[in-house]
């Protein structure tokens, strides 16, 4: 018994050996620009403020810190911060123009307020340890404090008291039963970066796996650990979640804008065979999907061939890219010409990362020849090293161009994950060890933005890439998938929920596949899907159930009709949408908004993963339940409307709404304005001459609509207009006022169609534009022609279009 207790005392002493803190302050601090450096008697801190709400923090315990990196974070180099530097007896008192930062000298702790003295952050003593090659700091957990974040989650909003780890991959164990559909593992696009509701949020630079305790163990306390690397984090004071977003995407990288036709319909296709059939697949079959989209009438833009289009190579198999066509391709450029004849504006193929040979190609030997491909166990791999610019290079001139120079023009880059881990298809790990680790989480970003750039550059026009996996920093190549979720009702809410945490972690151009990926869907499910993926970021409809493929003309009358509707509604929501991804652009805001980003002080909101603002004005309740043909809602503060049958709701309550199987319910704000286009088959088909503004009058309210060439990177310099519209509804007037456009791009010419639900039990008595009165006509349709008014006494509905058009400032009255 004594020997058991000396050996085991014996192990508690080599741990502790092994894990310490980063010390106490010792005598002196050195300042350069806007970093401060404390020596400790185990190592050294830097703190680097970035602006007066951010600083980064870095510990080390060799006095030494690691190279700037560029696939996480993207700027380091910030203007100047006015920051005072006070050192009393126990402690440094660091001061901006927004945040107060107390170091304590013994033992080191840092704790962060408020310009008001409010408590935001606070560290346990001694809470900055490295544990072996573990790098990790503790910090208190308040009082109803909330955690939100933490990248692509399908398992909760709220984090408080819970633990995650994060690192890139579909989940362990059966990749059938346990893994890829385990809610609880699935782990496609981690982000380490949280927001929390008392006003900040951290981001741990850092790309290791990593693990966060957000109260589980001790409901006192939250702490966060990395397997290795240095112990780097930014703290980002808002107070607001919209702030914090911001300031972390301003580090990390913005969401660009995409091509406008990449917010149609997006729609994928295994060329008429999926695995195990790969014999039917063929170019023709592409060709005949494209047009069959078109006779229907159903508006698509973007198509794309998933793995079937090659051959599986002799080593990698379906896990590995040979870029040799399969023999049932016969004409794969007059495939492409053919389906670009339709107005299609981009064809993409799916890929892998690793090089294969096929029978004519032998890309895997020549790669390894040459040094291109990452070392696997001291020998050369079968993965591109996407990490030297030279082996990404040779991949795009020797790989991606020979299927870029028939057509293609984007890629769908899979299987990100399979560096350093089990690949889907395949026994293989890839590369192995401590860098291999480093990089695995950090490599989906990689891979990713090489396609992207190259693609930018050959094409002439803003770039497109369709990825499974990230990390902090895949916002920058969008867009991510949602990944390989079943066609069952038990992943549908899920996947919501996926949506709304990717989101809320920095990554805002997000997709899934409506209806599920595999097995054949319940017609229910795909019409209830579907309604979802219109209103989603990106639209995406693809499936490997064979032979059925999601395809909507497949899962019987009430769904191809159902997918038509919302699909052109989508459509004609596109300067909506449009505005909506610039402003995603612009401030770090997702399209698809959880009700926390607004809301985070109303803890009604704090675990609802199934409904979510649309941009600035729509709120989408998904209906999740088979068979249902009601759901209960939740309204934040404020007035809002049934998008549907104009019924007023009071915010800050519950209520049970119908949702019949056609209808998904849908909510907008109280004095909402939604501009809409004419219906279209594809973007582009015909002008947008008539914008229809959809008006929910309620006080003073403005929406500002976005333009710009739809296409090229000049938004970035500042080419781009904006349109104020603004409503003012009064006791016996309504103004409507639409500015003619500001910015240093010209719009093209349009008039307007202004759409009011007119919540008065009084008609309107006169309508006039620019004081000049407008005629009343007896029916909607004749204001297809000609300017005028009409106002429908049975859906209580106000139609006005406009005599001028945005060349001049029109200016609506209602009397």
């Amino acid at each position: 018994m004594l020997k058991r207790y000396l050996a085991f005392a014996l192990i508690l002493s080599a741990t502790a050996a092994f894990s310490q803190s980063i010390g106490d302050y010792k005598a002196g601090f050195k300042r350069q620009g806007n970093a401060i450096s404390f020596s400790t008697t185990k190592g050294e801190i830097k703190l680097d403020f970035c602006t007066p709400e951010m600083f980064r923090l870095r510990s080390s315990w060799n006095h030494t810190f690691e190279k700037d990196e560029d696939l996480m974070v993207i700027r380091y180099d910030w203007p100047a911060v006015a920051a005072t530097v006070v050192e009393k007896k126990d402690q440094f008192i660091l001061t901006t123009g927004k945040i107060v930062v107390k170091l304590n000298k013994s033992p080191f702790r840092i704790d962060v307020y408020d310009l008001k003295g409010k408590l935001l952050s606070s560290e346990v003593n001694g809470a900055t340890v490295k544990e072996n090659s573990r790098v990790g700091v503790t910090k208190k957990l308040q009082a109803d404090e909330h955690f939100f974040g933490f990248g692509e989650r399908m398992d909760f909003m709220d984090r408080r008291f819970k633990k995650v780890t994060l690192n890139v991959g579909r989940g362990k164990g059966l990749p059938h039963a346990i893994g890829a559909y385990n809610i609880l593992e699935a782990n496609y696009c981690p982000v380490p970066f949280f927001m929390s509701t008392k006003g900040y949020g951290i981001f741990l630079h850092n790309s290791f796996a990593t693990e966060w305790d957000m109260g589980s163990s001790n409901k006192n306390e939250y702490s966060f650990k990395a397997a290795d690397g240095e112990l780097d984090y930014y703290f980002i004071y808002g107070p607001t979640f919209p702030s914090i977003l911001n300031s972390y995407t301003a580090v990390t990288g913005k969401s660009p804008l995409l091509p406008q036709f990449a917010l149609g319909l997006h729609a994928g296709t295994y060329s008429g065979g999926t695995w195990g059939y790969e014999e039917k697949t063929s170019d023709q079959y592409v060709v005949e999907l494209a047009r069959k989209y078109r006779e229907l009438g159903i508006p698509v833009d973007l198509l794309w061939l998933d793995s079937t289009w090659r051959l599986f190579g002799e080593i990698g198999g379906k896990g590995a890219t040979s870029f040799e066509w399969r023999e049932t391709f016969k004409n794969p450029k007059g495939m492409f010409d053919s389906i670009y004849a339709m107005n299609y504006k981009m064809v993409g193929l799916h890929l892998r990362p690793r090089f294969d040979n096929a029978k004519k190609l032998n890309l895997l030997d020549q790669a390894q020849a040459k040094g291109y491909t990452y070392p696997e166990n001291g020998k050369p791999g079968e993965f591109v090293n996407f990490f030297d610019q030279k082996a990404t290079q040779w991949w795009w001139d020797n790989g991606v161009m020979r299927v870029a120079k028939l057509g293609a023009k984007f890629l769908k880059t899979d299987e990100g994950s399979a560096f350093g881990a089990l690949a889907n298809e395949s026994e293989k790990v890839g590369p192995t060890g401590k860098d291999a680790e480093r990089l695995h989480n950090v490599f989906p970003v990689a891979y990713a933005k090489a396609p992207f750039l190259e693609f930018e550059k050959f094409n002439g026009f803003r770039g497109l890439n369709q990825t499974r996996e990230g990390y902090s920093g895949i916002q920058r190549y969008p867009y991510i998938f949602a990944g390989d979720w079943p066609s069952e009702w038990q992943y549908f809410a899920p996947v919501i929920k996926a949506g709304l945490n990717i989101g809320i972690s920095g990554v805002g151009s997000w997709a899934h596949c409506m209806g599920g990926f595999e097995h054949q869907t319940d017609p229910e499910l795909y019409i209830r899907w579907v309604q979802f993926g219109m209103f989603s970021p990106i639209a995406l409809v693809f499936g490997m159930d064979h032979p059925g493929y999601k395809e909507p003309w497949k899962y019987g009358e009430d769904a191809l009709r159902n997918f038509k509707k919302y699909d052109l509604l989508r459509y004609r929501l596109f300067p909506y949408l449009y505005t909506t991804m610039h402003q995603q652009y612009a401030t770090g805001m997702p399209m698809m908004r959880a009700l926390v980003l607004n809301h985070q002080d109303d803890e009604n909101v704090y675990e609802i993963g199934d409904q979510y603002l649309f941009g600035d004005n729509l709120m989408v309740a998904p209906v999740t339940t088979k068979g249902a043909i009601t759901r209960s809602v939740y309204l934040p503060e404020g007035t809002w409307f049934n998008y549907w049958t104009n019924e007023k709701y009071d915010g800050k309550s519950y209520h049970h709404v119908v949702a019949p199987l056609d209808t998904i319910p849908l909510f907008v704000k109280a004095g909402s304005i939604i501009p809409m286009q004419p219906e279209m088959n594809y973007s582009g088909e015909k002008a947008v001459d008539v914008i229809t503004l959809d008006v929910f009058p309620f006080g003073d309210s403005r929406y500002d609509l976005y333009e710009d060439d739809n296409l090229s990177s000049d938004y970035k310099t500042g080419k781009f207009a904006t349109t104020r519209i603004s409503s003012s509804l009064k006791v016996s007037t309504l103004v409507l006022k639409i500015e003619k456009p500001v910015g240093s791009f010209q719009p093209g010419r349009h008039q307007y169609m202004a759409k009011i639900h007119w919540n008065s039990k009084t008609a309107p008595k006169q309508v006039t534009e620019n004081n000049a009165k407008l005629n009343v006509v007896n029916h909607a349709g004749k204001l297809d022609k000609i300017a005028g008014w009409f106002y429908d006494e049975k859906t209580r509905t106000l139609w006005i279009k406009s005599k001028g058009n945005n060349s001049t400032d029109i200016n609506f009255q209602i009397n």
